[in-house]
């Protein structure tokens, strides 16, 4: 894998690995902030009895009222500014007008368009009160990732973050998705490198200052492996087990890592205080 000033590179996916300056972090500080408050605004709205077609709308509302646009609505034919996994499944779940249930989990997953820039973002939402194992998947699931960005420092490889995620959800008697990954991100929706939730210290590429990618585990209840519906998008567990994931998307530094998306309002996992 080889590596490419992002000023002197197409915007596209060109199989070189992304070296960002300080102007493209800002620009992903200021459109991570817009996607984490979408998120924000999502916790103090869902609930049983809600859609996640309510969810959609009130995304797709919330980006085109701050000058952004949902990067999901219409990629590749997807018709949502969302996608909504819900229980077993895995990811890209597509809003609908069933309401919520007490005792559902579902994730979030969000990214806006802003100035060109993509910030991309997932969080996981208890609806009402939630079984027990429901609950720890949700906290192991985030404590995964942040172990992940954890590793991450100039010097280090993508191998690393995998590794810390794999050596800590293992141990708890559950699997890590490896039908899916994080990717780049930047002024290209889907970029070099790809970001493996398992792995090995010290394999894959080398972290370089610049690096603009996303850490998203998909953590199951049971076993890894998943299936894709007949929709060409909905991703669930073959044992129908509970699914979960979080998502941030984060810079390399040159002395660690900066995370885009931090919530706002400190809303980081559930259960979410209202502020």
């Amino acid at each position: 894998m080889t590596y490419v000033e992002a000023a002197a590179a197409p915007l596209r996916k060109t199989g070189q690995i992304k070296l960002h300056g300080p102007e493209g972090f800002a620009a992903m500080r200021k459109a991570g902030q817009l996607a984490a408050q979408a998120l924000d605004a999502i916790s103090e709205m869902i609930g049983p009895g809600v859609s996640t077609e309510a969810v959609d709308k009130l995304v797709f509302d919330f980006a085109v009222s701050h000058g952004a646009y949902p990067a999901t609505l219409n990629y590749r034919g997807y018709r949502y500014s969302v996608c909504t996994s819900i229980n077993h499944v895995v990811c890209h779940g597509m809003p609908s007008p069933r309401p919520l249930r007490e005792g559902d989990i579902v994730n979030v997953d969000v990214t806006l368009v802003v100035d060109g820039w993509y910030g991309d973002s997932s969080r996981m939402y208890a609806i009402g009160e939630i079984p027990r194992r429901a609950e720890r998947l949700i906290e192991v699931t985030y404590e995964s990732m942040m172990l992940g960005i954890a590793a991450i420092k100039p010097g280090a490889h993508l191998g690393d973050i995998g590794a810390a995620i794999q050596a800590y959800v293992e141990p708890q008697h559950m699997s890590v998705v490896r039908d899916f990954c994080g990717h780049g991100v930047g002024q290209v929706f889907h970029d070099e490198p790809n970001v493996v939730h398992v792995g090995r210290r010290g394999e894959g590429p080398e972290l370089k200052p610049g690096m603009i990618f996303t850490v998203e585990p998909m953590i199951n209840l049971g076993r890894p492996h998943v299936k894709v519906l007949s929709d060409g998008w909905t991703a669930v567990t073959r044992d129908r087990s509970l699914s979960a994931q979080f998502e941030h998307a984060v810079g390399v530094t040159e002395t660690g890592v900066e995370i885009f998306t931090l919530s706002p309002k400190g809303y980081h996992k559930p259960p979410y205080t209202l502020g």
